[in-house]
Protein backbone atom coordinates (compact mmCIF):
# COMPACT_ATOMS: atom_id res chain seq x y z
CA UNK A 1 0.00 0.00 0.00
CA UNK A 2 1.35 3.42 -0.97
CA UNK A 3 1.50 5.94 1.90
CA UNK A 4 1.80 9.72 1.67
CA UNK A 5 1.73 12.40 4.36
CA UNK A 6 -0.19 15.69 4.47
CA UNK A 7 -1.76 18.11 6.93
CA UNK A 8 -5.41 17.94 5.86
CA UNK A 9 -7.47 15.43 3.91
CA UNK A 10 -10.66 16.69 2.26
CA UNK A 11 -13.17 13.97 1.38
CA UNK A 12 -15.54 14.79 -1.48
CA UNK A 13 -14.91 16.52 -4.81
CA UNK A 14 -18.13 18.47 -5.20
CA UNK A 15 -18.44 22.24 -4.88
CA UNK A 16 -18.00 22.21 -1.11
CA UNK A 17 -14.96 19.93 -1.14
CA UNK A 18 -13.37 21.91 -3.96
CA UNK A 19 -13.94 25.15 -2.10
CA UNK A 20 -12.56 23.64 1.10
CA UNK A 21 -9.38 22.22 -0.42
CA UNK A 22 -8.78 25.57 -2.14
CA UNK A 23 -9.19 27.45 1.14
CA UNK A 24 -7.00 24.99 3.06
CA UNK A 25 -4.23 25.23 0.46
CA UNK A 26 -4.43 29.02 0.24
CA UNK A 27 -3.92 29.22 4.02
CA UNK A 28 -0.63 27.38 3.62
CA UNK A 29 -1.57 23.87 4.75
CA UNK A 30 -0.56 20.78 2.81
CA UNK A 31 -3.82 19.40 1.44
CA UNK A 32 -5.09 16.25 -0.27
CA UNK A 33 -8.56 15.80 -1.76
CA UNK A 34 -10.00 12.35 -2.46
CA UNK A 35 -13.13 11.79 -4.56
CA UNK A 36 -14.63 8.41 -5.37
CA UNK A 37 -15.50 9.35 -8.98
CA UNK A 38 -14.84 12.43 -11.12
CA UNK A 39 -14.87 16.01 -9.84
CA UNK A 40 -18.43 17.40 -9.48
CA UNK A 41 -19.97 14.11 -10.57
CA UNK A 42 -22.44 14.00 -7.66
CA UNK A 43 -24.81 16.69 -6.39
CA UNK A 44 -22.79 19.59 -7.83
CA UNK A 45 -23.19 18.18 -11.34
CA UNK A 46 -26.88 17.48 -10.92
CA UNK A 47 -28.51 20.85 -10.38
CA UNK A 48 -30.35 23.43 -12.48
CA UNK A 49 -27.52 25.91 -12.92
CA UNK A 50 -28.96 28.71 -10.78
CA UNK A 51 -26.66 31.20 -9.08
CA UNK A 52 -29.08 32.29 -6.37
CA UNK A 53 -29.80 35.94 -5.67
CA UNK A 54 -31.33 34.88 -2.38
CA UNK A 55 -34.82 35.79 -3.56
CA UNK A 56 -36.09 32.23 -3.35
CA UNK A 57 -35.50 32.00 0.40
CA UNK A 58 -36.51 35.43 1.70
CA UNK A 59 -39.60 33.96 3.40
CA UNK A 60 -38.72 30.31 4.03
CA UNK A 61 -35.06 30.71 5.11
CA UNK A 62 -33.98 34.38 5.46
CA UNK A 63 -30.50 33.52 6.77
CA UNK A 64 -29.76 31.44 3.67
CA UNK A 65 -31.20 34.25 1.54
CA UNK A 66 -28.71 36.73 2.99
CA UNK A 67 -25.80 34.33 2.50
CA UNK A 68 -26.81 33.75 -1.13
CA UNK A 69 -27.08 37.48 -1.80
CA UNK A 70 -23.59 38.13 -0.43
CA UNK A 71 -21.91 35.13 -2.08
CA UNK A 72 -23.64 35.79 -5.42
CA UNK A 73 -21.49 38.92 -5.83
CA UNK A 74 -18.31 37.15 -4.71
CA UNK A 75 -18.79 34.15 -7.03
CA UNK A 76 -19.30 36.52 -9.96
CA UNK A 77 -15.79 37.85 -9.26
CA UNK A 78 -13.80 34.76 -8.32
CA UNK A 79 -15.54 32.36 -10.76
CA UNK A 80 -16.41 34.86 -13.48
CA UNK A 81 -15.68 32.44 -16.34
CA UNK A 82 -18.39 30.09 -15.01
CA UNK A 83 -21.13 32.69 -14.50
CA UNK A 84 -23.54 34.26 -16.97
CA UNK A 85 -25.08 37.41 -15.52
CA UNK A 86 -28.59 36.74 -16.81
CA UNK A 87 -30.46 38.58 -14.07
CA UNK A 88 -33.67 37.14 -12.68
CA UNK A 89 -37.37 37.79 -12.41
CA UNK A 90 -39.91 36.66 -9.84
CA UNK A 91 -43.23 36.68 -11.65
CA UNK A 92 -46.85 36.39 -10.54
CA UNK A 93 -48.52 34.42 -13.29
CA UNK A 94 -52.22 34.34 -14.07
CA UNK A 95 -52.34 31.08 -12.07
CA UNK A 96 -50.96 32.66 -8.88
CA UNK A 97 -52.53 34.88 -6.22
CA UNK A 98 -50.71 38.02 -5.10
CA UNK A 99 -50.52 37.33 -1.37
CA UNK A 100 -46.87 36.22 -1.46
CA UNK A 101 -45.94 39.05 -3.84
CA UNK A 102 -47.43 41.65 -1.53
CA UNK A 103 -44.65 41.03 1.00
CA UNK A 104 -41.87 40.24 -1.48
CA UNK A 105 -40.02 43.57 -1.33
CA UNK A 106 -40.41 43.85 2.44
CA UNK A 107 -38.98 40.37 2.98
CA UNK A 108 -36.20 40.94 0.44
CA UNK A 109 -35.13 44.13 2.21
CA UNK A 110 -35.13 42.39 5.59
CA UNK A 111 -32.88 39.64 4.19
CA UNK A 112 -30.65 42.19 2.40
CA UNK A 113 -31.52 40.73 -1.00
CA UNK A 114 -31.47 43.40 -3.75
CA UNK A 115 -34.85 43.49 -5.51
CA UNK A 116 -37.19 45.95 -7.19
CA UNK A 117 -40.59 45.75 -8.83
CA UNK A 118 -40.79 46.43 -12.54
CA UNK A 119 -43.86 46.93 -14.70
CA UNK A 120 -45.55 44.01 -16.41
CA UNK A 121 -44.90 45.75 -19.71
CA UNK A 122 -41.16 45.88 -18.98
CA UNK A 123 -41.12 42.21 -17.95
CA UNK A 124 -42.88 41.19 -21.17
CA UNK A 125 -40.51 43.35 -23.19
CA UNK A 126 -37.54 41.49 -21.69
CA UNK A 127 -39.15 38.06 -21.94
CA UNK A 128 -41.84 38.01 -24.67
CA UNK A 129 -42.69 34.35 -24.03
CA UNK A 130 -43.91 35.06 -20.50
CA UNK A 131 -47.55 34.57 -19.60
CA UNK A 132 -49.30 37.50 -21.35
CA UNK A 133 -51.70 37.73 -18.39
CA UNK A 134 -48.83 38.31 -15.99
CA UNK A 135 -49.85 40.20 -12.85
CA UNK A 136 -46.58 41.43 -11.32
CA UNK A 137 -42.79 41.09 -11.72
CA UNK A 138 -39.79 41.68 -9.46
CA UNK A 139 -36.19 42.02 -10.63
CA UNK A 140 -33.37 40.25 -8.73
CA UNK A 141 -29.68 39.44 -9.27
CA UNK A 142 -29.98 35.76 -10.19
CA UNK A 143 -27.46 34.32 -12.61
CA UNK A 144 -26.62 31.10 -14.41
CA UNK A 145 -23.56 29.15 -13.31
CA UNK A 146 -21.73 26.23 -14.90
CA UNK A 147 -21.19 24.02 -11.86
CA UNK A 148 -18.42 21.99 -13.46
CA UNK A 149 -16.45 25.05 -14.55
CA UNK A 150 -16.89 26.59 -11.11
CA UNK A 151 -15.76 23.48 -9.23
CA UNK A 152 -12.86 22.78 -11.56
CA UNK A 153 -11.82 26.41 -11.20
CA UNK A 154 -11.52 25.90 -7.44
CA UNK A 155 -9.65 22.62 -7.97
CA UNK A 156 -7.11 24.22 -10.34
CA UNK A 157 -6.63 27.04 -7.86
CA UNK A 158 -6.00 24.55 -5.05
CA UNK A 159 -3.51 22.65 -7.19
CA UNK A 160 -1.69 25.89 -7.96
CA UNK A 161 -1.19 26.23 -4.20
CA UNK A 162 0.21 22.72 -3.93
CA UNK A 163 -2.88 20.61 -3.18
CA UNK A 164 -3.01 17.05 -4.48
CA UNK A 165 -6.26 15.74 -5.97
CA UNK A 166 -7.05 12.05 -6.32
CA UNK A 167 -10.17 11.25 -8.33
CA UNK A 168 -11.65 7.75 -8.59
CA UNK A 169 -10.43 7.06 -5.05
CA UNK A 170 -13.13 5.78 -2.71
CA UNK A 171 -12.49 6.19 1.02
CA UNK A 172 -12.71 2.83 2.76
CA UNK A 173 -11.22 3.60 6.18
CA UNK A 174 -10.67 6.58 8.45
CA UNK A 175 -7.96 5.52 10.90
CA UNK A 176 -7.74 6.76 14.46
CA UNK A 177 -4.88 6.85 16.96
CA UNK A 178 -6.83 6.74 20.18
CA UNK A 179 -9.38 9.52 20.04
CA UNK A 180 -7.84 11.39 17.12
CA UNK A 181 -8.00 10.85 13.37
CA UNK A 182 -4.59 10.00 11.93
CA UNK A 183 -5.05 8.69 8.37
CA UNK A 184 -7.45 8.03 5.50
CA UNK A 185 -7.29 4.94 3.29
CA UNK A 186 -8.80 5.15 -0.20
CA UNK A 187 -9.19 2.52 -2.89
CA UNK A 188 -8.08 3.48 -6.39
CA UNK A 189 -11.09 2.22 -8.38
CA UNK A 190 -9.12 2.14 -11.62
CA UNK A 191 -5.83 0.63 -10.56
CA UNK A 192 -7.28 -1.59 -7.84
CA UNK A 193 -4.69 -0.44 -5.30
CA UNK A 194 -4.95 1.34 -1.94
CA UNK A 195 -3.62 4.75 -0.96
CA UNK A 196 -3.02 5.64 2.70
CA UNK A 197 -2.86 9.35 3.51
CA UNK A 198 -1.48 10.23 6.94
CA UNK A 199 -2.87 13.51 8.23
CA UNK A 200 -3.68 15.71 11.22
CA UNK A 201 -7.20 16.64 10.17
CA UNK A 202 -10.04 15.31 7.99
CA UNK A 203 -12.76 17.52 6.55
CA UNK A 204 -15.82 15.53 5.51
CA UNK A 205 -17.48 17.25 2.53
CA UNK A 206 -19.37 14.22 1.24
CA UNK A 207 -22.74 15.89 0.70
CA UNK A 208 -25.55 13.31 0.79
CA UNK A 209 -22.92 10.67 1.58
CA UNK A 210 -21.46 12.58 4.56
CA UNK A 211 -23.19 10.32 7.10
CA UNK A 212 -21.67 7.22 5.52
CA UNK A 213 -18.21 8.83 5.56
CA UNK A 214 -18.49 9.91 9.22
CA UNK A 215 -19.43 6.34 10.13
CA UNK A 216 -16.05 5.17 8.82
CA UNK A 217 -14.54 6.98 11.82
CA UNK A 218 -17.17 5.37 14.08
CA UNK A 219 -19.06 8.66 14.28
CA UNK A 220 -22.58 7.40 13.73
CA UNK A 221 -25.89 9.19 13.51
CA UNK A 222 -24.88 12.06 11.21
CA UNK A 223 -28.31 12.57 9.70
CA UNK A 224 -27.97 14.02 6.22
CA UNK A 225 -31.26 13.62 4.37
CA UNK A 226 -31.00 13.29 0.57
CA UNK A 227 -33.63 15.60 -0.94
CA UNK A 228 -34.09 14.20 -4.45
CA UNK A 229 -35.19 16.38 -7.31
CA UNK A 230 -35.45 16.03 -11.07
CA UNK A 231 -34.64 18.60 -13.71
CA UNK A 232 -35.35 18.73 -17.43
CA UNK A 233 -33.29 20.54 -20.08
CA UNK A 234 -35.13 21.96 -23.07
CA UNK A 235 -33.46 22.17 -26.48
CA UNK A 236 -33.29 25.98 -26.67
CA UNK A 237 -33.19 29.07 -24.47
CA UNK A 238 -36.89 29.76 -24.04
CA UNK A 239 -35.86 32.59 -21.72
CA UNK A 240 -32.76 34.76 -21.48
CA UNK A 241 -33.45 35.58 -17.83
CA UNK A 242 -33.82 33.28 -14.83
CA UNK A 243 -37.57 32.99 -14.19
CA UNK A 244 -39.01 32.21 -10.75
CA UNK A 245 -42.67 31.99 -9.82
CA UNK A 246 -43.37 34.48 -7.06
CA UNK A 247 -44.83 31.93 -4.66
CA UNK A 248 -43.62 29.91 -1.67
CA UNK A 249 -40.91 27.50 -2.96
CA UNK A 250 -42.64 24.73 -4.90
CA UNK A 251 -41.95 22.10 -7.56
CA UNK A 252 -40.97 23.27 -11.03
CA UNK A 253 -40.97 26.97 -10.22
CA UNK A 254 -37.56 27.90 -11.71
CA UNK A 255 -36.45 28.12 -15.36
CA UNK A 256 -32.73 28.81 -15.89
CA UNK A 257 -31.09 29.70 -19.23
CA UNK A 258 -27.94 27.59 -19.38
CA UNK A 259 -25.54 27.76 -22.33
CA UNK A 260 -27.67 27.06 -25.46
CA UNK A 261 -30.51 25.38 -23.52
CA UNK A 262 -32.75 26.13 -20.54
CA UNK A 263 -33.48 23.99 -17.50
CA UNK A 264 -36.64 23.67 -15.43
CA UNK A 265 -36.63 22.29 -11.91
CA UNK A 266 -37.13 20.88 -9.53
CA UNK A 267 -39.06 18.38 -7.44
CA UNK A 268 -38.10 17.72 -3.82
CA UNK A 269 -38.73 14.31 -2.25
CA UNK A 270 -36.80 12.34 0.35
CA UNK A 271 -34.59 9.67 -1.20
CA UNK A 272 -33.51 6.57 0.65
CA UNK A 273 -30.24 6.22 -1.23
CA UNK A 274 -28.43 9.06 -3.08
CA UNK A 275 -26.84 6.41 -5.31
CA UNK A 276 -30.21 5.08 -6.49
CA UNK A 277 -32.16 8.10 -7.76
CA UNK A 278 -34.95 7.59 -10.26
CA UNK A 279 -36.49 9.85 -12.91
CA UNK A 280 -40.25 9.12 -12.67
CA UNK A 281 -42.19 9.95 -15.83
CA UNK A 282 -44.94 11.63 -13.84
CA UNK A 283 -42.41 14.05 -12.35
CA UNK A 284 -41.09 14.85 -15.83
CA UNK A 285 -44.64 15.67 -16.87
CA UNK A 286 -45.01 17.75 -13.70
CA UNK A 287 -42.02 19.87 -14.75
CA UNK A 288 -43.42 20.43 -18.24
CA UNK A 289 -46.80 21.41 -16.82
CA UNK A 290 -45.15 23.80 -14.36
CA UNK A 291 -43.20 25.45 -17.16
CA UNK A 292 -46.43 26.06 -19.01
CA UNK A 293 -47.62 28.39 -16.23
CA UNK A 294 -44.69 30.78 -16.79
CA UNK A 295 -44.19 30.27 -20.53
CA UNK A 296 -47.33 29.26 -22.48
CA UNK A 297 -46.36 26.65 -25.06
CA UNK A 298 -43.61 25.22 -22.85
CA UNK A 299 -45.10 21.72 -23.14
CA UNK A 300 -44.71 21.87 -26.92
CA UNK A 301 -40.99 22.63 -26.72
CA UNK A 302 -38.61 19.73 -27.03
CA UNK A 303 -37.12 18.29 -23.83
CA UNK A 304 -33.67 16.88 -24.53
CA UNK A 305 -32.45 15.44 -21.22
CA UNK A 306 -33.71 14.67 -17.73
CA UNK A 307 -31.71 13.91 -14.59
CA UNK A 308 -32.00 13.64 -10.83
CA UNK A 309 -29.89 15.03 -8.01
CA UNK A 310 -29.88 14.79 -4.22
CA UNK A 311 -29.56 17.81 -1.94
CA UNK A 312 -27.55 17.19 1.26
CA UNK A 313 -30.08 18.46 3.80
CA UNK A 314 -29.46 18.34 7.53
CA UNK A 315 -32.37 16.63 9.30
CA UNK A 316 -34.71 19.34 10.59
CA UNK A 317 -36.74 18.52 13.69
CA UNK A 318 -39.23 21.28 12.85
CA UNK A 319 -40.65 19.37 9.88
CA UNK A 320 -41.59 15.79 9.06
CA UNK A 321 -38.69 13.43 8.33
CA UNK A 322 -39.77 13.05 4.68
CA UNK A 323 -40.61 16.74 4.11
CA UNK A 324 -37.41 17.79 2.34
CA UNK A 325 -39.13 20.72 0.62
CA UNK A 326 -39.45 22.58 3.92
CA UNK A 327 -36.12 21.59 5.53
CA UNK A 328 -33.75 24.50 6.08
CA UNK A 329 -31.19 25.16 3.33
CA UNK A 330 -28.57 26.57 5.68
CA UNK A 331 -25.14 25.02 6.17
CA UNK A 332 -24.22 23.05 9.27
CA UNK A 333 -20.78 22.07 10.60
CA UNK A 334 -20.54 19.08 12.94
CA UNK A 335 -17.59 19.09 15.33
CA UNK A 336 -16.92 15.42 16.03
CA UNK A 337 -14.61 16.26 18.93
CA UNK A 338 -17.48 17.89 20.80
CA UNK A 339 -20.13 15.46 19.53
CA UNK A 340 -18.31 12.11 19.48
CA UNK A 341 -15.02 12.67 21.28
CA UNK A 342 -13.08 12.23 18.01
CA UNK A 343 -10.50 14.96 17.40
CA UNK A 344 -9.39 16.05 13.94
CA UNK A 345 -12.69 15.49 12.14
CA UNK A 346 -15.34 17.97 10.97
CA UNK A 347 -18.37 17.31 8.77
CA UNK A 348 -20.19 19.96 6.74
CA UNK A 349 -23.52 19.63 4.93
CA UNK A 350 -26.47 21.71 3.81
CA UNK A 351 -25.91 25.04 2.11
CA UNK A 352 -26.15 25.86 -1.58
CA UNK A 353 -23.76 25.69 -4.50
CA UNK A 354 -23.95 29.50 -4.49
CA UNK A 355 -22.52 29.53 -0.96
CA UNK A 356 -19.77 26.97 -1.56
CA UNK A 357 -16.97 29.45 -0.82
CA UNK A 358 -18.59 30.63 2.42
CA UNK A 359 -19.12 27.03 3.55
CA UNK A 360 -15.42 26.40 3.00
CA UNK A 361 -14.44 29.50 4.93
CA UNK A 362 -16.53 28.48 7.94
CA UNK A 363 -15.33 24.91 8.24
CA UNK A 364 -11.68 25.87 7.71
CA UNK A 365 -12.02 28.63 10.33
CA UNK A 366 -13.23 26.02 12.82
CA UNK A 367 -10.39 23.68 11.86
CA UNK A 368 -7.82 26.44 12.37
CA UNK A 369 -9.29 27.26 15.77
CA UNK A 370 -9.04 23.63 16.88
CA UNK A 371 -5.48 23.41 15.58
CA UNK A 372 -4.52 26.60 17.37
CA UNK A 373 -3.66 28.30 14.08
CA UNK A 374 -4.47 31.88 13.04
CA UNK A 375 -4.54 31.94 9.25
CA UNK A 376 -6.84 34.31 7.41
CA UNK A 377 -9.21 33.28 4.60
CA UNK A 378 -8.38 34.92 1.26
CA UNK A 379 -10.74 33.08 -1.08
CA UNK A 380 -13.18 35.99 -1.49
CA UNK A 381 -10.50 38.26 -2.89
CA UNK A 382 -8.56 36.09 -5.34
CA UNK A 383 -10.09 34.79 -8.55
CA UNK A 384 -9.45 31.22 -9.67
CA UNK A 385 -6.88 30.93 -12.51
CA UNK A 386 -9.48 30.55 -15.28
CA UNK A 387 -11.23 33.74 -14.14
CA UNK A 388 -8.17 35.91 -13.61
CA UNK A 389 -9.46 38.50 -16.08
CA UNK A 390 -12.79 38.71 -14.15
CA UNK A 391 -14.64 38.41 -17.48
CA UNK A 392 -18.11 36.90 -17.10
CA UNK A 393 -19.28 34.10 -19.38
CA UNK A 394 -21.43 35.06 -22.38
CA UNK A 395 -23.45 32.77 -24.63
CA UNK A 396 -21.40 33.74 -27.68
CA UNK A 397 -17.93 33.37 -26.21
CA UNK A 398 -17.08 30.10 -27.99
CA UNK A 399 -18.16 31.43 -31.38
CA UNK A 400 -16.13 34.58 -30.78
CA UNK A 401 -13.12 32.49 -29.80
CA UNK A 402 -13.38 30.34 -32.92
CA UNK A 403 -13.81 33.35 -35.22
CA UNK A 404 -10.72 35.04 -33.78
CA UNK A 405 -8.65 31.90 -33.31
CA UNK A 406 -4.93 32.00 -34.08
CA UNK A 407 -4.47 28.22 -33.84
CA UNK A 408 -4.09 25.93 -36.81
CA UNK A 409 -7.25 25.11 -38.81
CA UNK A 410 -6.81 21.47 -37.78
CA UNK A 411 -7.47 22.39 -34.16
CA UNK A 412 -10.42 24.60 -35.08
CA UNK A 413 -12.45 21.75 -36.57
CA UNK A 414 -15.86 21.67 -34.89
CA UNK A 415 -16.35 18.29 -33.21
CA UNK A 416 -19.64 19.09 -31.45
CA UNK A 417 -21.80 21.56 -33.41
CA UNK A 418 -24.40 21.91 -30.64
CA UNK A 419 -21.88 23.23 -28.11
CA UNK A 420 -19.20 24.50 -30.53
CA UNK A 421 -16.53 22.18 -29.16
CA UNK A 422 -13.41 22.28 -31.32
CA UNK A 423 -10.82 19.58 -31.76
CA UNK A 424 -8.32 21.74 -29.92
CA UNK A 425 -10.63 22.05 -26.90
CA UNK A 426 -11.22 18.31 -26.95
CA UNK A 427 -7.55 17.38 -27.15
CA UNK A 428 -6.51 19.88 -24.49
CA UNK A 429 -9.06 18.34 -22.12
CA UNK A 430 -7.91 14.82 -22.97
CA UNK A 431 -4.36 15.91 -22.12
CA UNK A 432 -5.58 17.03 -18.67
CA UNK A 433 -7.54 13.80 -18.13
CA UNK A 434 -5.31 11.07 -19.56
CA UNK A 435 -7.37 8.28 -17.99
CA UNK A 436 -10.73 9.97 -18.38
CA UNK A 437 -13.92 8.53 -19.76
CA UNK A 438 -15.73 10.60 -22.38
CA UNK A 439 -18.17 11.51 -19.61
CA UNK A 440 -15.26 13.09 -17.71
CA UNK A 441 -14.40 15.06 -20.84
CA UNK A 442 -18.08 15.98 -21.26
CA UNK A 443 -18.20 17.61 -17.84
CA UNK A 444 -15.23 19.80 -18.74
CA UNK A 445 -16.38 21.08 -22.14
CA UNK A 446 -20.08 20.05 -22.49
CA UNK A 447 -19.37 17.46 -25.18
CA UNK A 448 -22.66 15.89 -26.32
CA UNK A 449 -24.87 18.06 -24.12
CA UNK A 450 -26.72 19.91 -26.86
CA UNK A 451 -29.81 18.97 -28.87
CA UNK A 452 -28.33 15.82 -30.47
CA UNK A 453 -27.12 14.51 -27.07
CA UNK A 454 -23.94 13.03 -28.52
CA UNK A 455 -25.56 11.59 -31.61
CA UNK A 456 -22.88 12.99 -33.89
CA UNK A 457 -19.95 14.08 -31.71
CA UNK A 458 -19.51 10.88 -29.68
CA UNK A 459 -18.00 8.89 -32.57
CA UNK A 460 -15.79 11.81 -33.59
CA UNK A 461 -14.43 12.22 -30.06
CA UNK A 462 -13.84 8.47 -29.76
CA UNK A 463 -12.03 8.41 -33.10
CA UNK A 464 -9.77 11.28 -32.06
CA UNK A 465 -8.89 9.59 -28.77
CA UNK A 466 -7.92 6.46 -30.71
CA UNK A 467 -6.06 8.40 -33.40
CA UNK A 468 -3.95 10.12 -30.72
CA UNK A 469 -2.79 6.74 -29.49
CA UNK A 470 -4.31 7.25 -26.04
CA UNK A 471 -6.35 4.04 -26.30
CA UNK A 472 -6.51 0.89 -28.41
CA UNK A 473 -9.53 -0.19 -30.44
CA UNK A 474 -11.13 -2.20 -27.63
CA UNK A 475 -10.83 0.72 -25.24
CA UNK A 476 -12.27 3.02 -27.88
CA UNK A 477 -15.30 0.76 -28.22
CA UNK A 478 -15.71 0.83 -24.45
CA UNK A 479 -15.52 4.65 -24.33
CA UNK A 480 -18.20 5.02 -26.99
CA UNK A 481 -20.66 2.48 -25.62
CA UNK A 482 -20.29 3.73 -22.04
CA UNK A 483 -20.89 7.32 -23.12
CA UNK A 484 -24.00 6.38 -25.10
CA UNK A 485 -25.41 4.26 -22.28
CA UNK A 486 -24.99 7.12 -19.83
CA UNK A 487 -26.69 9.54 -22.21
CA UNK A 488 -29.58 7.08 -22.53
CA UNK A 489 -30.35 7.30 -18.80
CA UNK A 490 -31.58 10.85 -19.28
CA UNK A 491 -33.30 10.25 -22.62
CA UNK A 492 -35.72 7.39 -22.03
CA UNK A 493 -38.05 9.39 -19.70
CA UNK A 494 -38.69 11.97 -22.46
CA UNK A 495 -39.14 9.76 -25.52
CA UNK A 496 -41.99 11.41 -27.37
CA UNK A 497 -42.48 13.89 -30.20
CA UNK A 498 -39.36 15.52 -31.59
CA UNK A 499 -37.08 13.94 -29.00
CA UNK A 500 -38.28 10.49 -30.03
CA UNK A 501 -37.42 11.29 -33.65
CA UNK A 502 -33.97 12.54 -32.61
CA UNK A 503 -33.37 9.37 -30.57
CA UNK A 504 -34.49 7.22 -33.50
CA UNK A 505 -31.99 9.00 -35.76
CA UNK A 506 -29.21 8.50 -33.21
CA UNK A 507 -30.18 4.84 -32.90
CA UNK A 508 -30.03 4.35 -36.67
CA UNK A 509 -26.55 5.86 -36.69
CA UNK A 510 -25.18 3.83 -33.80
CA UNK A 511 -27.04 0.57 -34.25
CA UNK A 512 -27.83 0.56 -37.96
CA UNK A 513 -24.50 1.86 -39.20
CA UNK A 514 -21.97 1.18 -36.42
CA UNK A 515 -23.66 -1.79 -34.72
CA UNK A 516 -22.33 -0.55 -31.37
CA UNK A 517 -24.22 -3.19 -29.38
CA UNK A 518 -21.96 -5.87 -30.85
CA UNK A 519 -18.60 -4.12 -30.85
CA UNK A 520 -15.80 -6.21 -29.29
CA UNK A 521 -14.64 -4.65 -26.02
CA UNK A 522 -13.23 -5.41 -22.57
CA UNK A 523 -15.46 -5.74 -19.50
CA UNK A 524 -17.30 -2.49 -18.87
CA UNK A 525 -17.10 -0.44 -15.69
CA UNK A 526 -19.93 1.94 -16.54
CA UNK A 527 -19.85 5.33 -14.84
CA UNK A 528 -23.09 6.82 -13.59
CA UNK A 529 -24.74 9.58 -15.51
CA UNK A 530 -24.35 12.94 -13.75
CA UNK A 531 -26.24 16.10 -14.63
CA UNK A 532 -27.45 17.34 -17.96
Amino acid sequence: MKTINTDVVVIGGGSTGAGVVRDVAMRGFRAVLVERYDIAQGTSGRFHGLLHSGGRYIASDPESATECAEENLIVKKINANAVEDTGGLFVVTSHDDEEYADKFLERAAAAKVPAQEISVAEALKREPRLDPKLKRAFEVLDGSVDGWQMVWGAIRSAQAYGAQVFTYHKVTTIERAGDAVCAVVARDLRAGTDLRVECSFVLNCGGPWAGQIAALAHCHGVEVVPGAGIMVAMNSRLTQTVLNRCVWPADGDIIVPDHPVCIIGTTDLKAEDPDALTIPSDQVQQMLDAGEAMIPGFRKARPLHAWAGARPLIKDSRVAANDTRHMARGMSVIDHKARDGVAGLLTIAGGKLTTYRLMAERIVDIMCEEMGEKRQCRTADEAVPAASDRRLYTIGHRLESIEHSTTTPHHDHIICECELVTRGMLENTMDLLPKGQLDDVRRQIRLGMGPCQGGFCSQRATGIAHERGDIDSLQANELLTTFLKNRWIGLWPILYGKQLRQSALDNWIHEGTLDVAHLPQPALDTDKEEGQ
